[in-house]
């Protein structure tokens, strides 16, 4: 068994415990490389299906070429696709810089998406090794009854021993890819030939390697256009993979600000 077996049968794991443990469980699909691998690792876990909704919470500003993945894809994918909408900007926190601002209004159609439908477990396909406050996310993380997230007071994690219980009127966030970095994404979706949105490859000298909002999202210098050339260029890159990301570099803050107010 090499790492990527490994990381699949943990990830398969978490899955089949969150399904087991949860009664309302919606998987959030942001259209990226990752909540990619997240489905097809669903697919796997439940015999080729995902057996609960899967839950696009849409801002209305996603690239094209997003938009068009999630509608092909969900319908090869057969599945049970929820796309709720959010708030306009002026519902949000205007103490937010504009990026962050913009961003948070993801957080706030999540909290009608939940309070709409009643979901008790979200599955979110976040890594630690994308960003410092992710890193200090559990895989079974309460949140608070508005979504907020105490990173002081969090269940211990030990040899898979996980902690599902309930806040009252809250709701857990359940996190199959934590364990993952950026590499072993694009290792797995090479070897299982998962379909990726091409906005990842070069073109004329750019490519993105975080998917976000069209406004707030930036490509990066790189000339890899293919999954091989991408892989040979983590090797090597020092440069951050949300270094496209215009919220993370707003104020010191803003993104630690995002999260605990219950940002993926």
């Amino acid at each position: 068994m090499d790492r990527l077996d490994e990381l699949e049968a943990q990830s398969i794991y978490i899955f089949r415990e969150a399904f087991a443990r949860l009664k309302h469980l919606a998987l959030l699909w942001s259209l990226g490389k990752d909540s990619n691998v997240m489905i097809w690792l669903a697919r796997k876990a439940f015999f080729g299906r995902v057996p609960f909704p899967v839950l696009h919470v849409d801002t209305g500003k996603k690239f094209p070429e997003m938009y068009t993945f999630r509608d092909r894809y969900s319908a090869e994918w057969n599945l049970k696709l929820l796309t709720e909408p959010c708030p306009p900007i002026e519902a949000v926190d205007n103490s937010l810089p504009p990026a962050a601002r913009s961003a948070a209004r993801k957080t706030e159609g999540l909290k009608l998406a939940l309070a709409k439908h009643g979901f008790d477990g979200l599955i979110a396909g976040i890594r630690r090794d994308e960003e410092p406050t992710r890193a200090k996310e559990r895989i079974f993380s309460p949140r608070g009854v508005e979504g907020q997230w105490d990173v002081r007071s969090q269940p211990l994690e030990f040899w898979d021993q996980f902690n599902p219980r309930l806040p009252a009127g809250a709701h857990l966030r359940v996190h199959p890819i934590l364990h993952w970095t950026e590499a072993d994404i694009w290792a797995y979706t090479r070897r299982e030939q998962i379909p990726v949105i091409p906005l990842y490859f070069s073109q004329n000298g750019k490519r993105y390697r975080s998917l976000g909002d069209a406004d707030i999202t930036f490509p990066v210098s790189s000339h890899a256009s293919t999954i091989d050339e991408i892989i040979t260029e983590l090797d090597a890159t020092k440069v951050p993979e949300r270094s496209g990301r215009a919220m993370d570099h707003e104020s010191e803050d803003a993104f630690e600000r995002l999260r605990l107010s219950g940002y993926l």
